[in-house]
């Protein structure tokens, strides 16, 4: 099954995740009270080997959350807080040593910490696995572990009308998640299921609002959504429905002053605006136009302060920011440098200022803050990363068969001559009204630097353009997506950037259909393909509902098993159903042994077939022929993409280098300076 475990929304709920629950009430464990010194002890151990470690030219951050006068974050093995200002420094307490769990290489994923700092919960994976635990650390003179839940996918504290904590969380199983339960800790200790979700094709995700005035309980699946109020004061009364679920509604909410601001994709055009309406009387009829988009455009995020709303943007390509003074709804729109890619959010609760990231493929993070009572944005002073002077970036278009105007973002080396002789590496994606993935990555920035051109299709089907966008790459319109991909790479040929015997093309998971597709409509377009867990075989994994994520995936692909349009349709570009005996690209499969997103048995089935295709035609061709090489990397483990695998990372390059007949001596040798080998 696919897929992606992210869903488009405002920084209400952004990135959301699908799950379900075991029980009707989970138990909480038994306290494990190791000493303060046992685990400073453990800790000193860890610091000492990573201080004798070579260090890395750049820093990979982990969650970390700022609340009072402390920082909560991870070093080495273990969850620690110092002072606000002693952050950089060795200060620090350690609270919790993640060695406890027995699980292999530990880290924090998520960090909330109760409202009056009497508890912390920090949500815990590993790189092998999507399952989480989430520990419940008591804040006191020698911190100890309260609890610990199995499967957690989302959770915030509120705090009740007797001062206690109150944790709520969504317990996630199979993919799913459905169920919301309530805990409390210390001497009123209990753990409750409190809403359940019956339709099996939504998922639920917990929010808290900015000011910590509600919990909102959404519940959505791919094109509708569902939001419940909880009252931060009164977290025990029952949940208010603000708008019960309309079928192909979106809409996300954040609340200020008692006013509720609602981003939504109801009424003409259907892509988001920015609506309000009093707190105390949600339903959509109150719901008051406040903000429009424009055409074209992804909202990426949405921010709450004070006397302020931020919304970070794409439109044409381009970044931007732009900020509503809410006391007289003035608005003033950033755009941000052409360099940039992407946003990375600060948790941040300073009213007066808003902090971000921006990035690029090959440009690591750079801070930037804008200060409301300046009315300006500024940018992280210091060294200026010298890529920026020996790199360019283009944005171009390419036009589809119907027309369609398709963008694309293009880097490469400023100094490179002949660009129609240098090695190309196109990136696509193109479902679930997803950007396509363009934060940092170093491997990324070595290829340019080692001459590559890297090309990135923003075809339909992804999100960069907004939701029509989407709309015009699902079901029925899948097909568009895959014309938008060829109609790239041709432009790109005819333009001078590389040509078919240099051009390469890679994909991870949904992203797999459309490259699985173009493979076998025009195989003469490419010279190599690498693919990460990709969705190859649509049409017999969408008939399979025993499956976890088939009932929530029909709103992208569609019912192939009641519905014969969708199933003809899906025959007609489906990756495995479509393989026949002709020359392939060269294809390097990196699998994971236990993806429950996209099956492995797939992706082995479409992989044999392909092989039995290639010496098929092998036979007809006769001797000289040069057949493809078709390599499949099953590599251990139940998580459904592991970015950082520096062992996939270096076979991948290696697999390109070794196709385009390329010397990779000097490319090994630079990424030593970002992976540890």
């Amino acid at each position: 099954m696919c897929k992606s475990s992210e869903l488009n929304s405002t920084s209400s709920v952004i990135n959301m995740v699908k799950d379900e629950p075991k029980e009707d009430l989970l138990p909480v464990k038994q306290e494990n009270k190791k000493s303060l010194s046992e685990n400073m002890d453990a800790f000193e151990k860890v610091r000492t080997k990573l201080e004798t470690q070579p260090q890395e030219e750049y820093e990979i951050i982990n969650a970390e959350v700022k609340h009072g006068g402390f920082v909560y974050y991870q070093e080495g093995c273990c969850l620690v807080r110092s002072k606000d200002e002693e952050a950089d420094n060795d200060n620090y307490e350690v609270l919790f040593n993640l060695e406890e769990l027995k699980l292999d290489q530990p880290f924090i994923d998520c960090i909330r910490v109760a409202p009056d700092e009497k508890y912390v919960a920090a949500k815990i994976r590993t790189e092998d696995s999507e399952a989480s635990t989430c520990v419940v650390v008591k804040l006191s003179d020698q911190p100890v572990m309260e609890a610990s839940f199995p499967n957690v996918s989302s959770f915030e504290w509120v705090k009740d009308e007797e001062d206690e904590d109150v944790l709520f969380y969504t317990f996630q199983r199979n993919l799913r998640c459905h169920d919301v339960y309530r805990a409390t800790f210390g001497d009123n200790k209990r753990n409750e299921r409190f809403y359940t979700e019956k339709d099996p094709s939504y998922f639920v995700f917990l929010y808290l609002t900015k000011d910590s005035r509600f919990l909102t309980i959404n519940i959505m699946n791919k094109t509708t959504s569902e939001v419940w109020l909880i009252d931060g004061l009164s977290p025990w009364d029952p949940p208010v429905l603000i708008q019960k679920r309309i079928h192909g509604v979106l809409y996300y909410v954040e609340h200020r002053d008692d006013e509720l601001y609602i981003l939504t994709n109801v009424g003409e055009p259907t892509e988001f605006k920015l609506m309000r309406t009093a707190a105390d009387t949600p339903a959509i009829m109150n719901w008051d136009l406040f903000f429009t988009m424009k055409r074209n455009t992804k909202v990426v995020d949405l921010d709450m302060f004070k006397d302020h709303c931020v919304l970070f943007l794409k439109h044409s390509n381009l970044l931007y920011v732009n900020v509503i003074g809410l006391a007289d709804d003035s608005v003033r729109s950033l755009k941000l440098p052409p360099w940039a890619c992407g946003f990375i959010m600060d948790t941040n609760s300073d009213p007066k200022n808003c902090p971000f990231q921006l990035c690029s493929p090959i440009r690591p993070p750079k801070y930037y803050t804008y200060k409301f009572a300046e009315g300006k944005l500024f940018e992280e002073t210091g060294h200026e990363d010298p890529i920026t002077k020996t790199s360019r970036v283009l944005r171009l278009e390419a036009k589809s068969k119907d027309g369609k105007l398709v963008p694309m973002t293009i880097f490469h080396k400023t100094d490179s001559e002949d660009l129609q002789k240098k090695p190309l590496l196109v990136h696509v994606y193109g479902a679930y009204g997803m950007d396509l993935k363009m934060n940092f990555r170093p491997e990324r920035r070595v290829l340019v630097d080692d001459g590559w051109i890297l090309a990135y299709c923003h075809v339909r089907g992804g999100g960069e353009l907004g939701l029509q966008w989407h709309a015009d790459g699902r079901l029925t319109k899948k097909l568009n997506g895959l014309a938008d991909l060829e109609a790239c790479i041709k432009t790109l040929h005819g333009q001078g950037f590389s040509q078919p015997s240099l051009t390469t093309l890679t994909a991870f998971s949904a992203g797999g259909v459309l490259v699985g597709a173009l493979c076998n409509s025009n195989p003469e377009l490419l010279r190599a393909v690498t693919l990460e867990a990709p969705f190859l075989d649509v049409l017999n994994t969408m008939m399979d509902t025993t499956l976890p994520l088939t009932l929530e995936e029909l709103e992208e692909w569609g019912n192939p098993s009641s519905d014969e349009k969708h199933k003809n349709y899906i025959k007609r570009y489906c990756p495995y159903q479509n393989i026949k005996p002709q020359h392939y690209p060269s294809i390097h499969i990196t699998a994971y042994e236990n993806d429950e997103r996209v099956p492995l048995k797939g992706i082995v089935n479409y992989t044999e077939k392909l092989k039995e295709a290639i010496m098929e035609h092998a036979k007809d061709t006769g001797e000289g022929y040069q057949a493809p090489n078709i390599i499949l990397d099953i590599q251990p483990g139940g998580n459904h993409v592991i970015e950082d695998s520096h062992k996939k990372i270096t076979a991948q390059i290696k697999f390109l280098y070794e196709e385009l007949g390329l010397d990779s001596t000097s490319v090994f040798e630079d990424l030593k300076k970002y992976l540890k080998f």
